[in-house]
């Protein structure tokens, strides 16, 4: 069954659930996935914050520490693709669920990691859990909401990764300058799976997708979940266990079928992630691998660094929140992708006024590269069919992790020269996502603010 023929089936419903007004229900829903998206971002930039303790308790150089960070990304990777796939084929509440308790225990057994490589297996199991939030979170948040809300609430969700990479910094900084760094660093790792966990009981009451149940035929839980969303309530009854058996429109390779019918909405996805993540996580490599030796600075310093970026980054996340719904995707996203690469070339110019000035510039550069990628996500998640929603996102990030597996190599390659020649490198990166944003608007591309989910899959 195709997306249209679903929609001409249960169009009064998915309506009624596009037109809703705002109320308990969505905040609730936004708020629990923003604290699972925070735990997110706390692991994410966790080992950025120790990669500096690690360094002298593994005695590291710059290329051993972007082995660290690769498995990471490797580990992203995995869990994109292949949970976004699981999430189209099993559903979104099974897939979200499970990646949080995923990373927390891997999160949680890194803190007794007894060598690099148990660390290093440790690190590639958390990614694969976090990658998998990429994919099925993205798609539920994107599918629970009212159209015309719909840009601003995924933003939100996505503006509490700086609250989690806030919390991140704050921890390792107190953490680390109380106790000593071998130990520190094992004490950060605990807490975050510890916390991980926590979430991941709090958000076992949120519903299944109505969306994915109308599209796998599960009809009537549709039209209960949509009732218990209508009635404000926030706590609703777990779905019906349905066996692990695919229907026949899942039949075939997935990402084939979306590659065949969307393949510019893909491409779009694909390659503002790419130029995002490229640019993003090789800001944060920047920073343990290239200024830390360059500036002889102590390891408990560093987390300084990222507390002024996430407090820049708190900032570009809600400007581009109170910005989607406003003056519209392609807009957002262009004007924040372009600013990134403008901002990044200036703090290039002032590397050599000392750390205060680095500090500075990396937090006017992490507040507005946050301000892209939180456009960015919701920008093209919502362009791909129910059907295929979460497999676009899994597919996009994917891509987007192979630059951001490659990016600490090359950012320690350029750093070898300059740190200004390891920023200008990043800033080409961003100038490639405003380049493919404004093909898309100017080439044809939806500008889906304000549309329904179903419209816009039609369109």
């Amino acid at each position: 069954m195709t997306d249209t023929d679903q929609s001409a089936r249960s169009g009064p419903a998915l309506a009624r659930l596009a037109d809703l007004p705002w109320n308990r229900f969505h905040t609730v829903v936004v708020l629990l996935f923003g604290m699972g998206w925070a735990m997110d971002a706390f692991e994410v930039t966790l080992i950025g914050n120790v990669l500096g303790a690690l360094r002298s308790r593994f005695h590291l150089g710059a290329d051993a520490m972007s082995v660290i960070l690769a498995a990471w990304f490797a580990g992203l990777m995995l869990g994109a693709s292949g949970f976004g796939i699981l999430s189209d084929r099993y559903g979104r509440r099974r897939v979200f669920l499970a990646s949080l308790v995923l990373y927390g225990i891997a999160t949680l057994a890194a803190a007794f990691a007894p060598s690099l490589a148990a660390l290093l297996a440790l690190r590639l199991l958390a990614g694969i859990g976090v990658g998998a939030e990429y994919a099925a979170i993205n798609a539920a948040i994107t599918e629970l909401v009212p159209s015309r809300s719909r840009g601003r609430a995924a933003a939100i969700v996505l503006n509490f990764w700086p609250v989690g990479s806030l919390a991140a910094a704050l921890l390792s900084w107190l953490v680390l300058s109380a106790v000593p760094p071998d130990l520190g660093w094992r004490v950060v790792f605990g807490f975050g799976g510890v916390i991980a966990l926590s979430a991941a009981w709090l958000r076992r009451h949120l519903p299944e997708s109505p969306r994915w149940l109308i599209a796998v035929d599960r009809t009537d839980e549709a039209h209960a979940v949509i009732d218990a969303i209508e009635a404000g309530l926030t706590r609703l009854p777990a779905p019906e266990a349905a066996p692990f058996r695919r229907r026949v429109g899942f039949q075939g390779a997935m990402l084939a079928t979306l590659i065949r019918r969307h393949p510019g909405r893909l491409a779009l996805g694909a390659l503002l992630d790419f130029a995002e993540a490229s640019g993003y996580y090789g800001l944060f490599a920047f920073l343990p691998i290239v200024v830390l030796p360059a500036l002889h600075l102590p390891a408990a310093r560093l987390p300084v660094f990222y507390l002024a970026g996430s407090l820049g980054a708190l900032a570009g996340g809600f400007a581009a929140a109170a910005l989607l719904d406003r003056i519209g995707r392609g807009w957002t996203v262009g004007g924040f992708y372009l600013a990134t690469a403008i901002g990044t070339i200036g703090f290039a110019a002032i590397t050599g006024l000392g750390a205060g000035a680095i500090m500075a510039g990396f937090a006017l550069v992490n507040c507005l590269a946050t301000g892209s990628w939180i456009a960015a996500y919701p920008t093209f998640s919502e362009l791909f069919p129910t059907t295929l929603r979460a497999t676009g996102i899994g597919a996009s990030v994917a891509v987007g992790r192979i630059g951001a597996m490659a990016s600490p190599f090359l950012v320690a390659y350029a750093g070898s020269f300059s740190m200004k020649a390891a920023l200008l490198l990043l800033a080409g990166f961003w100038l490639l996502g405003a380049a493919v944003i404004l093909v898309w608007r100017f080439g044809g591309g939806i500008e889906a603010r304000g549309l329904a989910l179903e419209t816009i899959a039609d369109a």
